[in-house]
């Protein structure tokens, strides 16, 4: 079924236009579309496949454990795939991989990583629900303005728009499948 809420996140963009930034606080809209059960797991990988696409961006341990990821969530070199679902064992090996390089490495130094492990953590369950669903979309979509701090703002916009074509494709896979 089709929700209200993207026609709210363009008006978020909108607002972003006119005004250069955004709250945070406004995407709480969001956690009333990932109110049906499977849609925070669901976000939650798209969220980590996104983080772990970003080829060649990340060296050193994060690069090698990024390029693990791309090939256990079925992501090549052209496209990743919307369907695939990595076997939850692995996914939970690269999950805790993940959280013990983050611990090594400053707080939020390499984010592509912490996309990963935040996204895995909905996708496995061990973060729950429509509120942890919604609190990763923050994440994802924020960008650090020096003089804004953590904000909503020109670089969001993209993000926002990936956001929207997310929900769009879960809401027609949803009503698919509702056929």
């Amino acid at each position: 079924m089709r929700s209200a809420v993207p026609e709210k996140l363009l008006r978020l963009i909108d607002e972003i236009d006119d005004h250069g930034h955004a709250s945070l606080n406004q995407l709480a809209v969001l956690t009333t579309w990932f109110v049906p059960v499977e849609r925070p797991g669901t976000f939650g990988l798209w969220v980590a496949k996104r983080a772990a696409g970003r080829k060649g961006k990340t060296i050193g341990e994060a690069g090698a454990l990024l390029n693990e990821a791309r090939k256990l969530l079925g992501i090549t070199s052209t496209r990743e795939s919307f369907l695939h679902r990595p076997a939850p064992q692995a996914a939970a090996l690269l999950h805790e991989q993940a959280a013990a390089l983050l611990v090594a490495m400053k707080p939020h130094a390499c984010r592509p990583l912490l996309l990963l492990q935040q996204g895995l953590a909905l996708y496995l369950g061990l973060d729950q629900g429509p509120e942890a669903a919604g609190a990763l979309a923050a994440v994802f979509c924020q960008h650090h303005d020096p003089r804004l701090g953590e904000t909503l703002c020109g670089p969001s916009r993209t993000k926002l728009f990936d956001v929207i074509d997310f929900m769009h494709r879960i809401e027609a896979f949803e009503e698919d499948e509702g056929r």
